[in-house]
């Protein structure tokens, strides 16, 4: 009786999918009181076929979203909670990573290019050098975006440039392009036998191809690099019913667009910042879209409904952040767990003036260098592992002040505390690093799956779910914890400074243009020989 009551008194569920970098999860959340009941959690592999290139199997990112779906509702029974209260499922997801597929065998033609890949770079560099002046933002007043290897045009250029079966699908009419969210809704619901094709505007903002003030494809982005737009999916809002899968109604968001939302974003000036794979820095600028002099995006930030206003936010991206965690990790094998980096990190308390600029793929806001490559600097015979795991959680914090204080001098307007959420602040040595770093409180909520939260609520939100309520007298308050600055200003800009003059190394690093030895000709490595005695 206990049991059936407690069902009862749960009401109705919504779910959300996860795709993230590094994983996929599915989660089940109450919709009366947005308290999270079950979910699971699959890591995803990347592989890395050459320098820069990052890919990721999609076969293998819809199989883990089954395993997790299929793995949530077995524990969700044990709970003695009824699945077939979930009325909704949200998608979040990785937004620019890249698929084509076969819209007649349901085959993907190639794998996911993830939004890190830098295969492109070659091509970007050919694009700015045809604008007028070298311009990187010459798309920016339709796109807000600067032409750069993160965005989805040029990695789906690569692919009908590169690909035989992606050039033949494309010219027979069979292929289907999609960012992640694409993908999995298509196969979700039916696939090759009648699967809905379509985006959400915040995922379709991060292509390089849609406008973000007619809030549709544009046919001169299309024609500007040459991609057929019968290929593209359809746009929709963020919180309207796609499709059904099992009587279910789907329902997608951007990850970043989705943590805004979980995080309860709605009023112009808000903002909040995700440590996941990468950082990324976004604020609510309202219903009209505000342009960066600093090197940040202007992207869609939610459209909650068929009917209702985009609303737009300046975003500042950064690559590498828990990136930087694996890699120490798989590397360069000086840590096991990320728990031990945090640990090694306390031990000394400092990086002893050691900077790690993990520019592993380049440097994204604000600076949009795609030749910076990943430097340590500052090293002396005392520095050990202890110090530049210190340096890299120094690094994720000085590359978040980067981006705040490009938007503060966007916006005019300085955040008074900065709103966290994401993998990463369950470290709590980081945390008080971001708030030292930069000299504002830190709030990370109790609950810290924010961005499955905000794709749970657009799906429970939408018109013909309606059983999660966006009114802000209706939302419920989150319980958070506040970190306060603890050094003084001074030392937080001495560091700060330093930092700088490390980013400025690492620029110019590499390029895809061949060196001159400086007589005209190119350098020829000397052949090495080899003895044994």
């Amino acid at each position: 009786m206990a049991a059936s009551s407690n069902r009862i008194m749960l009401g109705p569920l919504v779910a959300a999918i996860d795709q993230g970098t590094s994983s996929t999860r599915f989660l089940v959340f109450n919709a009366k009181t947005a308290e999270l009941l079950s979910h699971h959690q699959v890591e995803i592999k990347q592989s890395f076929p050459k320098e820069g290139w990052v890919e990721e199997d999609p076969k293998e990112i819809l199989q883990s979203v089954y395993e997790c779906m299929d793995r949530t509702c077995e524990k969700l029974t044990q709970l003695n909670i009824d699945i077939s209260n979930i009325k909704a499922i949200g998608v979040t997801n990785q937004r620019e990573t890249t698929l084509v597929w076969d819209k007649e065998t349901g085959e993907p033609l190639y794998n996911a290019i993830v939004w890190l890949d830098l295969r492109t770079q070659s091509t970007v560099e050919r694009l700015i050098n045809k604008t007028p002046g070298r311009n990187k933002n010459h798309l920016k007043h339709k796109t807000g975006l600067p032409i750069s290897t993160y965005f989805s045009a040029v990695k789906l250029r690569w692919l009908m440039d590169n690909v035989e079966k992606v050039h033949e699908a494309v010219l027979s009419h069979r292929a289907m392009f999609g960012t992640v969210d694409s993908w999995l809704i298509w196969c979700l619901t039916g696939g090759k036998k009648g699967g809905v094709h379509c985006t959400d505007v915040t995922n379709a903002s991060r292509t390089m191809l849609f406008n973000i003030h007619t809030m549709d494809w544009d046919p001169e982005l299309c024609k500007y690099f040459d991609i057929p737009m019968e290929i593209l999916p359809k746009v929709r809002s963020s919180s309207e019913i796609y499709g059904l899968m099992v009587s279910i109604c789907l329902q997608c968001l951007g990850d970043q667009s989705a943590a805004l939302v979980g995080q309860m974003c709605f009023k112009d000036g808000q903002a909040k910042n995700t440590y996941g794979t990468g950082c990324f820095l976004l604020k609510n600028v309202g219903t009209k879209p505000v342009m960066s002099d600093h090197g940040l995006l202007t992207t869609i930030a939610y459209k909650l409904g068929r009917d209702k206003p985009a609303c737009y936010a300046l975003e500042g991206s950064v690559a590498i952040a828990g990136a930087v965690v694996r890699w120490l990790k798989d590397n360069l094998g000086i840590i096991q767990t990320s728990t031990e980096l945090e640990e090694l990190a306390a031990d000394v308390g400092t990086s002893y003036g050691c900077y790690f600029v993990p520019a592993f793929s380049g440097l994204y806001a604000p600076y949009w260098e795609p030749s910076a490559r990943g430097i340590i600097c500052g090293l002396t015979q005392f520095t050990n592992r202890s110090h530049l795991a210190f340096a890299a959680l120094e690094a994720v914090c000085f590359q978040t002040r980067e981006i705040l204080d490009a938007m503060n001098q966007d916006s005019g307007i300085h955040l008074s505390q900065l709103q966290v959420d994401g993998g990463m602040t369950s470290n709590r040595l980081l945390m008080q690093l971001q708030a030292d770093i930069l000299c504002i409180p830190v709030v990370k909520p109790s609950m810290p799956e924010t961005t499955a939260l905000g794709a749970a609520m657009a799906a429970g939100a939408a018109e013909g779910v309606s059983v999660w309520s966006l009114n802000p007298e209706d939302l419920t308050e989150v319980t958070s914890e506040k970190f306060e600055p603890q050094i003084n200003p001074e030392e937080s800009e001495l560091r700060y400074a330093r930092w700088k003059k490390a980013v400025q190394r690492a620029m110019n690093w590499e390029t895809t243009e061949p060196v001159n030895n400086g007589n005209g000709n190119l350098p020829v490595c000397p052949k090495l020989a080899f003895a044994v005695t």
